[in-house]
């Protein structure tokens, strides 16, 4: 379904509270009518998580966010599940008076969205998915999350085994390897298993493959819109969007619009 309606997407924000409201008040992005998506990975690594939530969050309707891993991280680090790492920016967010509300918001986000002819995810959709059965898929972890015991669901979400879709996966296995698709993966073998080893830009060697290069792809019509792949950086191509242009690396934090790829970017230096 196409829409006349102004969207715009948003690369990976990683903490970067300065740079997205520095970018969020450019003229075309401020005006009310227009929807704002977020393409993951909302906090972490930056200088101010707490101020990047809360900003997203105050967007309200305005705004469409989608899980990412850094996003997911932080739901295990509060669940209990994993601890902070040395470079990880989310001792903010823990210890706010409105941590329970941000927590609660963060685990109720989609980790895909699909409006105006275009897919949203973090990191990529399977090639042996199609993207009927990629949004179905990823409303099982999304309820899974939404559920009084999430913490046990994050639990059983971390692990990087089964590499490989199969349609009889059940239980941890089956959630691993949705999320690991959705919010982890760049590169996959020929046979379309996982690889998280290679962080690397796309020329990734004679047996790996970007995700979006495999062949088989299904429903190439709905251009995949993605972030996660700072090497990669800004990609646009007819069937995939890569819009990680590494604010938290100093480089830039990228706006674009759905409806002609118009760009505004913002410079993050102060992310450095």
């Amino acid at each position: 379904m196409t829409s006349a309606r102004d969207v715009w997407v948003i690369g990976d924000v990683q903490g970067c509270a300065g740079a997205l409201r520095a970018l969020l008040a450019q003229p075309e992005l401020a005006r009310p009518d227009t929807e704002i998506w977020f393409a993951g990975d909302l906090v972490n690594r930056g200088p101010d998580s707490l101020g990047a939530l809360r900003l997203i969050r105050s967007l309200g309707t305005k705004a469409r966010a989608i899980l990412g891993n850094h996003d997911l991280h932080l739901l295990a680090v509060v669940a209990g599940v994993r601890k902070q790492g040395k470079s990880d920016t989310l001792q903010d967010i823990l210890d706010a008076p409105d941590r329970d509300e941000l927590i609660t918001w963060l685990r109720h986000r989609p980790l895909m969205v699909r409006d105006c002819g275009h897919v949203m995810v973090h990191a990529g959709i399977l090639p042996a998915w199609t993207l009927d059965q990629a949004q179905s898929l990823a409303q099982e972890i999304e309820s899974a999350l939404q559920q009084d015991d999430w913490p046990q669901a994050v639990h059983d979400l971390y692990g990087e085994e089964p590499l490989q879709w199969d349609d009889a996966l059940r239980g941890q296995a089956r959630m691993r390897v949705i999320v690991n698709a959705l919010t982890r993966m760049r590169v996959c073998r020929a046979d379309g298993s996982m690889d998280f080893r290679h962080k690397g830009g796309p020329d990734a060697g004679p047996e790996l493959q970007p995700w979006f290069d495999l062949p088989g792809r299904r429903d190439l019509a709905e251009p995949v819109v993605f972030g996660h792949w700072s090497a990669l950086g800004l990609n646009i191509r007819p069937d995939s969007i890569c819009l990680d242009t590494g604010c938290v690396w100093g480089r830039s934090l990228t706006a674009l619009r759905l409806r002609d790829h118009r760009l505004i970017q913002q410079d993050c230096t102060d992310c450095r």
